[in-house]
This record gives C-alpha cells, structure tokens and sequence, in this order.
C-alpha cells in the first residue's frame, strides 16, 4: 500500500539564511510584522506571528555578507505566507507599498490571492490569502482547477 502523509501535517516553519541578520530583520519584523521569540547573538534570530516558537529562522552562519544565490540555482523559490483574511493580506500590501518595497508580482489563482516580491537577500516570498474551499474553481468532473489571473489590487486594498 502507497504510503500517503497525514491530511494533519503542515510546514512547521522555514530557516533562511540571509547576508545581514538587521538587514532581514527591517524587512520580516519592521515591514511584514513578524515579532523576535528568541536572538542568538548576532547571528540567528527566531521569528513568529502570535507567539508560536518560530515561523522563520534567520541565520548568518554560513552566509554572513554574501551575495544572493543565482537565480538558476537549485534552492528554495520562495516561503509562502499564508495570511488569515483578505483584510490581512491587503493590510501588508498597503504596508510594502507605503514602504516603497519592490513587488516581483501579484496573482489571483483561483484558489488564492497572492503578492510576490523578493526579501534583501533575493529569496523568493509569497504572501496569501487562501480563498474558502468551496470557492475553489472545479472543472466539470471535480478537478482543482488553479490559474493565474491578474490581481485586483485595488479591489484587495478597499477592504482597509
């Protein structure tokens, strides 16, 4: 029999490693809002949304002022943040774009709403909101059908 994961399982939290812990940090907790839950030193940082140990590990120990990895490199593509409503999301971007931060992109995909843009150390990072289940686009036999459409941005930010 095929061994299939838990329906339960989640991605507990993702551990970067960036050139700058400050640098990163001006971006994770002073744009994004994540809160520090635990420093170590100058070095690594743990960070959180509503008091969980760590969503995102920051890290200098093997990267400490080095340049971003190549675009055409195997590695991550970028963390996925989901937010918990459609005001949430809005309220960030309307943060990232008082800030002037450069956004890579933006997509409704059917099943989610999504803002895409690069942290300071050019790792790839998504910012969500997953639209109810039962609104999900199905085809004609019940398959998920994701697309990539173009983002109302300003019908998303009119809900703050």
């Amino acid at each position: 029999m095929e061994y299939k994961v838990p329906s339960g399982v989640s991605i507990g939290h993702v551990h970067l490693k960036v050139s700058d812990l400050d640098k990163a940090l001006a971006f994770y907790q002073g744009i994004l809002g994540f809160e520090i839950t635990q420093r170590y030193g100058a070095q690594a940082v743990f960070i959180s949304a509503g008091g969980y140990h760590h969503h995102i590990g920051l890290n200098t120990w093997y990267s400490k002022n080095a340049p971003p990895a190549p675009q055409r490199a195997c590695g991550l593509f970028h963390t996925a943040i989901l937010y918990p409503t459609r005001r949430d999301l809005a309220i960030v971007l309307q943060r990232l774009l008082d800030a002037g931060y450069p956004l890579t992109g933006t997509a409704d995909h059917g099943v989610s709403e999504a803002i895409y843009l690069d942290d300071p150390d050019g790792n790839g990072v998504e910012l969500y909101y997953d639209r109810p289940r039962e609104q999900w686009p199905l085809d004609t036999e019940g398959n998920l059908q994701m697309m990539t459409e173009p983002l109302n941005v300003n019908e998303l930010l009119s809900l703050i």
